[in-house]
């Protein structure tokens, strides 16, 4: 069947409209919870870190850790499997962008006037307006931020889903079955070509993440893009700038594992850098 992603404005009842959408398509519903049992099976390394930036932004040197890249590759790992499985509504968390040009994906945005947020969160949270704002602006705001961080790409640009939807304007009762009349009629995409595209963005994050969660490997930079146009051929390109020279071995070796008979490119730059001064090519 198709896959749903539902981006979401804080207080707009996306979440309610997720769950039920789920719950009558017998689809799986994967949110912020679910990810996060997925990093607790992790280790207790990975669901600390899950906890920790699930509630905070990280800073200028957070962003550039090892633990947030970590964080952040093991996400986008999850997310893509849960889709591969199919039947599945993926909540917020940039599932959209994870899943873009993927044809049997429809990807929509929920949104809702400031005012009606208010009174949601109002009704639901037992807080006065000036607290259900703040909690508005704060969540808004943050995962914002957190998009624009891992995806570069803006959170709220309508042309990033296929459709957005307005609770003030229509019901949960009559988005609903638009939803779901949409994801039958997104099934006859559902193709043989569909679905190698998400496999092979699957095995792209799996090769990630494989890296970028080993603590040994000094990596600034790490992408594994999927050739996806026309997939005459199947193929992958790794792109990274490593600082230690001895490291990239074992990234090329780790890769081609991983890879199996699907054909790697390697763009590996090795990068020095000190502690008391600027990075340099070396």
């Amino acid at each position: 069947m198709a896959i749903l992603t539902i981006a979401r404005k804080f207080g707009s009842g996306g979440r309610e409209i997720g769950q039920t959408v789920a719950e009558q398509m017998g689809y799986q519903y994967v949110d912020r919870k679910r990810i996060l049992d997925d990093m607790r099976n992790a280790g207790l390394q990975w669901e600390k870190q899950a906890k920790y930036y699930d509630e905070n932004y990280p800073n200028v040197w957070e962003r550039y850790d090892w633990s947030f890249r970590g964080f952040a590759a093991l996400n986008q790992s999850y997310f893509l499997n849960y889709a591969l499985k199919d039947k599945v509504v993926i909540m917020g968390r940039g599932g959209n962008f994870l899943l873009r040009a993927v044809p049997h994906a429809l990807r929509i945005r929920i949104i809702a006037p400031i005012e009606k947020r208010i009174e949601r969160v109002m009704e639901r949270g037992e807080v006065n307006s000036e607290n259900a704002r703040w909690l508005i602006d704060k969540a808004d705001h943050e995962m914002s931020r957190a998009i624009y961080l891992i995806y570069g790409k803006d959170w709220d640009h309508p042309s990033e889903y296929d459709k957005v939807l307005d609770t003030a304007v229509q019901s949960a009762e009559e988005i609903i079955p638009w939803i779901k009349d949409a994801l039958i009629e997104r099934e006859k995409y559902n193709t043989e070509k569909a679905r190698k595209i998400l496999e092979l963005r699957v095995l792209a994050a799996k090769i990630k993440v494989e890296i970028t969660i080993n603590p040994r490997f000094c990596i600034s930079v790490l992408e594994v893009i999927p050739k996806e146009e026309g997939l005459i051929e199947q193929g992958l390109t790794l792109h990274g700038i490593i600082h230690n020279q001895k490291d990239i071995k074992d990234v090329e070796e780790i890769a081609k594992r991983l890879a199996g008979d699907v054909p790697i490119e390697f763009h590996l730059q090795y990068r020095w850098h000190s502690r008391f001064g600027p990075w340099q090519f070396r």
